[in-house]
């Protein structure tokens, strides 16, 4: 029987992880699914619990080989997929049993090309649900889709500069469900990570979105993100993280030139490079840079010294914030560093221990 979903699971060195993963996958109340599970050449084990587990369960696709990123293993499951409608899980998250059957149905019966749901992030001592200030579903069709989804997804305008910490919450792959076709059809793939640092869910939504006739949101949290792992590709110290972005604000420039796409995305963008100072401040101060607390000044100092984030923060506008946001980007913008520094302590504590 054709499977109704296919689910890509890209894999490398999770085996603390692994079993929780496809265990959540293999429960799950829609039966009629492909589990495409792509080693990416584990050296951990990862691979021989993969293959125990597609012994057991034949909806199991395990496939192996060599080393070359979570964008190439993806970029392969889409390739082997043979679902209408494909999903994408990292290994080292989980879904509520529920989570691919009500995508699904949502799907089918909206006429959906993608279905969004929302999430939970798990910390090991506790979870904190990401909570989306909407109702509890919301369908965007046509034009729509452009001008509030694929927009957003380059950044934000106006009262949603506020909420800088869901600036990136639209653009995970692995809250939504896709249309094949229309990845296939478009040719829409991900970008290797070793060229962007990180985001490249995002770049692959906002070609995805871009093609999409009708885009619905379930504002029910289905998805458990794991952010205790270390190893994770979205967790660690990226020492060559800002230049990595500014690679990943060119192809979204490139796109918007060759989309002729209006003016606001672009300031939009402008907009996502200066909130974008809270995620390459956080990654300067985290406890995977090693360097003393006078060396991460300095690069802090380098930042927000950088001629294209001073250039976008004279066009940023931050009078919709909080006071504490706009004491925080005011830091950055007139480059106050150790300002900057001790609210991103506070900020990265609080994001870590309030419950």
């Amino acid at each position: 029987m054709k499977p109704k979903v296919s689910i890509v699971v890209p894999i490398y060195n999770v085996a603390p992880y692994l079993e929780r993963c496809l265990d959540s996958l293999t429960s799950q109340t829609l039966e009629e699914l492909e589990i495409i599970a792509v080693n990416d050449g584990s050296t951990d084990g990862s691979g021989e619990l993969l293959d125990r587990y597609a012994a057991k369960d034949k909806r199991i696709v395990a496939i192996h080989q060599p080393n070359g990123g979570v964008s190439a293993a993806r970029n392969r499951g889409i390739r082997l997929a043979t679902a209408d409608y494909i999903g994408f899980v990292d290994p080292d998250d989980w879904a509520e049993r529920e989570m691919y059957a009500e995508l699904y149905h949502t799907a089918l019966a909206e006429r959906a090309d993608i279905v969004m749901c929302t999430y939970i992030r798990e910390f090991g001592t506790h979870g904190k649900e990401k909570r989306f200030p909407l109702p509890e579903k919301v369908s965007y069709e046509n034009e729509e889709v452009q001008a509030k989804l694929l927009r957003r997804l380059v950044g934000p305008l106006q009262d949603e500069i506020a909420s800088p910490e869901y600036l990136d919450a639209w653009g995970t792959v692995w809250s939504k469900l896709y249309k094949t076709s229309l990845i296939r059809d478009h040719q829409v793939e991900f970008i290797d990570l070793h060229v962007v640092g990180t985001n490249e869910d995002s770049l692959f939504n906002i070609h995805a979105v871009y093609h999409a006739r009708k885009f619905v949101f379930l504002n029910k949290p289905y998805y458990h993100y794991w952010r205790v792992n270390a190893g994770s590709v979205t967790s660690g110290y990226k020492p060559d993280l800002k230049d990595k972005w500014f690679e990943l604000y060119g192809f979204i420039e490139r796109f918007l030139e060759e989309k002729r796409l209006p003016p606001e995305f672009r300031q939009a963008l402008n907009n996502r490079i200066c909130l974008n100072t809270l995620g390459l401040g956080l990654n300067t101060i985290s406890t995977g840079n090693k360097a003393p607390a006078l060396t991460k000044l300095r690069k802090l100092q380098g930042i927000l010294n950088d001629g294209r984030i001073r250039q976008s923060f004279k066009q940023f506008e931050s009078a919709s914030c909080s006071i504490v946001w706009r004491a925080f980007y005011g830091c950055a913008k007139f480059r106050w560093v150790l300002g900057f520094y001790c609210m991103l302590l506070a900020i990265d504590w609080l994001r870590k221990t309030v419950k």
